[in-house]
């Protein structure tokens, strides 16, 4: 089966388990057999990962694992929990953009201590930034229009999408809806 195929079949899946899935991904995923895999490019360590991070109805240790060493806060070197809904927003953009690229990552999980100092010297980061508590993450995906992306995670209404233009980057989370 070819990657596209593969692409086609997990949207497909996705769109039958539905938004609910974010909210209850045991049970909305349950439905697809199809695992869940994602790929990061941390482009301040030039670490890569790609982990399949659920698979037959369940989290996988490692794959989480893989994904929270590579989205931590490079500065600190901290690792948190990723929340597992963001992973899940993450899968439905990368099966509306019909990609396999890594998500080339930004920003994962800030530590209190750089997010209170990239307050101090960066305008707008957030003091109660979600990215705090590993609720956000900013990405670019290569050989897809940051616009495309903000409109594929826009379209989604699933929690805060910030588009950053003139900083090539897309800020997802997920919060309340908003947009900016």
């Amino acid at each position: 089966m070819s990657s596209q195929d593969t692409s086609r079949r997990r949207l497909l899946g996705l769109g039958a388990a539905g938004l609910a899935g974010l909210l209850c991904p045991a049970r909305g995923w349950a439905a697809s057999p199809v695992p869940r895999v994602l790929a990061f490019r941390n482009l301040h360590t030039g670490e890569f990962v790609r982990a399949t991070y659920w698979a037959a109805g369940a989290y996988l240790r490692e794959g989480l694992g893989q994904i929270d060493r590579v989205l931590r806060d490079h500065r600190t070197n901290l690792v948190h929990r990723i929340d597992r809904r963001l992973l899940g927003v993450l899968d439905l953009v990368q099966a509306r953009l019909d990609t396999a690229e890594p998500f080339e990552v930004i920003s994962g999980y800030r530590s209190p201590a750089t997010n209170a100092m990239l307050v101090e010297t960066t305008s707008g980061v957030a003091a109660g930034s979600l990215h705090v508590v590993g609720m956000a993450i900013d990405i670019r995906v290569p050989g897809r229009p940051l616009g495309v992306v903000r409109d594929t995670a826009t379209a989604l209404r699933a929690g805060g999408v910030g588009y950053y233009p003139d900083s090539n980057f897309v800020h997802l989370d997920v919060g309340r809806v908003r947009y900016w």
